[in-house]
């Protein structure tokens, strides 16, 4: 092999680092994953973490008198079960 092949070839990838890399990306993925099922069971998908909603559409918890360039305040109760939305 000439040295102009081997340097296109990049450096060796150790398997078993790669390997325990992924498998720690999925379980932080995972993680994160569970969190964001958890809150969707009580918590608007459309509210921010400011209490801002973020819905491109009229909604009956946004608090409209806010300055024009900023988001509407939702003033939706987080005691909400909104998983019917979304289950057939």
């Amino acid at each position: 092999m000439h040295e102009a092949e081997k340097s296109r070839q990049g450096p060796k990838i150790d398997r078993n680092k790669y390997a325990a890399s992924l498998a720690k990306l999925d379980s932080i993925f995972r993680d994160i994953s569970d969190s964001v099922n958890e809150v969707s069971k009580w918590r608007c998908p459309y509210k921010n973490v400011e209490d801002r909603c973020t819905a491109k559409f009229g909604c009956r918890n946004q608090d409209i008198n806010v300055p024009e360039d900023e988001l509407f305040i939702c003033l939706g109760s987080d005691n909400l079960d909104y998983r019917t939305a979304w289950e057939n």
